[in-house]
């Protein structure tokens, strides 16, 4: 059914290509003939083991110093960024038939760090106020005007749908870039995909706009609340930081583009065992393991665990709970669920969130930070290790139309008023 929706009577050159391809002796270790073919496999296999060894020293570092889990938890996401990135490239070279694959796995996890990272950014502006609320840090914020391309219009960062719409416009990625992943598999082993084809006979094209789109939206949400909280996180190195995870996406794109016009225009030859496809994989695969090490050393700097040694930050944790957080994403699907029901509810009609509400779509501190009871008294020098801990009473948000603001009403647990009695 796919082959009749895409392909047609359309045949994919690579494809064919690549089924006329000897791959039997791509690495023979008794064979000295030492090709371009097992160089690049050194090159990348190289890079990989500095990529590893650097994210690993950066990473130990921070998980020894675990002082402030909202905000490590996300740092430690994105030092794994590289690591993911340099090992995938490396065994796409070596199965270069099932690239795709592997490229896909990369793409994935770019879209979440991203996400990763908008949260890290939310959790330091949080961390400039007393109550650890990013609500009291926008709350003064004058309206702004958007950046290109929407320079247009204006954005006021004071109201609470601001945060949400901002959250949605890069976690949407995390969803989109997941999804089309699947797709690509399915189209493939349909044949239909053509990996690499502008041809709009193919499923390729289309999943490269839809990622396209995807992407561009969520470093949009990113640039955006950058800007205006920029003079928020000035000490907290954020545009090294933000230059760290933005760089290995503008390299991904810029490579891609640079390699796929080579292509298109024979400058590109394929070899006795590998189409002229698989060369710019190759190619890119070796370029992303070079890059990695580069951009594993900036983390080293940018995402420095220094600044965590302090024991004025907060009360020193466990490595095993730095290593299970940082691979335990609840934190991120309980803010995708509730940003999605947020705009999905709507922007006009009225709307009264009750208790039993709020227990099924949490506060945004209580989304950020599940581990924590209400009611913990908070630590001292500001209490950043965990936002649940300082998090005010719960809030129920009313909308009554689309003019005016939501107004919070504090509820008293039953329990407590009973107790205050």
């Amino acid at each position: 059914m796919l082959g009749h929706i895409f392909s047609g009577n359309h045949t994919c050159p690579t494809d064919k290509q690549q089924l006329d391809a000897d791959q039997s002796d791509f690495w023979n270790p008794w064979n000295e003939d030492w090709d371009a073919h097992k160089v690049g496999w050194v090159v990348c296999g190289v890079c990989g083991i500095i990529t590893i060894l650097f994210t690993m020293f950066n990473v130990i570092s921070h998980a020894h110093n675990y002082r402030v889990p909202g905000e490590q938890r996300q740092i430690l996401r994105i030092l794994y960024l590289p690591m993911v990135y340099a090992i995938l490239s490396f065994f796409s070279y070596r199965f270069f038939s099932s690239y795709t694959y592997f490229s896909l796995g990369e793409a994935v996890y770019e879209a979440f760090a991203l996400g990763a990272f908008l949260l890290l950014l939310i959790h330091f502006v949080a961390a400039t106020t007393a109550d650890m609320k990013v609500e009291e840090a926008l709350a003064n914020k004058p309206k702004m005007r958007m950046p290109f391309p929407l320079s247009g219009h204006e954005v006021e960062p004071s109201k609470p749908s601001f945060l949400y719409k901002v959250k949605w416009a890069v976690l949407q990625y995390a969803i989109v870039k997941p999804l089309t992943a699947i797709a690509t598999v399915i189209t493939q082993e349909a044949g239909v995909l053509c990996q690499g084809s502008w041809d709009f006979h193919f499923a390729s094209v289309y999943l490269r706009i839809i990622d396209l789109l995807s992407m561009l939206c969520a470093l949009y949400g990113l640039i955006l609340f950058y800007m205006i909280t920029k003079d928020l996180l000035a000490h907290r190195r954020t545009l090294a930081k933000f230059v760290a995870v933005k760089i290995v996406v503008f390299l991904g794109v810029v490579q891609n583009f640079i390699l796929t016009i080579l292509d298109k225009h024979g400058a590109i030859h394929g070899t006795k065992m590998w189409t002229e496809s698989n060369v710019v994989n190759g190619i890119n695969a070796i370029c992303i393991c070079v890059e990695m090490v580069l951009i594993s050393a900036l983390m080293l700097w940018a995402y420095s665990p220094s600044e965590y040694k302090n024991p004025a930050a907060g009360e020193k944790h466990s490595v095993l709970k730095a290593y299970w957080d940082s691979i335990n994403i609840s934190d991120v699907i309980r803010e995708i669920a509730a940003s999605l029901k947020f705009i999905f509810s709507g922007s006009g009609e009225e709307r009264t969130w009750t208790q039993d509400d709020y227990q099924a779509r949490p506060h945004f501190d209580r989304a950020f930070f599940p581990d924590r009871p209400y009611g913990m008294a908070q630590y001292p020098y500001g209490a950043r290790e965990d936002g649940a801990a300082l998090a005010a009473p719960p809030y129920s948000y009313e909308r009554r139309s689309s003019s005016q603001e939501f107004q919070p009403k504090v509820f008293v647990p039953e329990s407590a008023a009973h107790h205050g009695r």
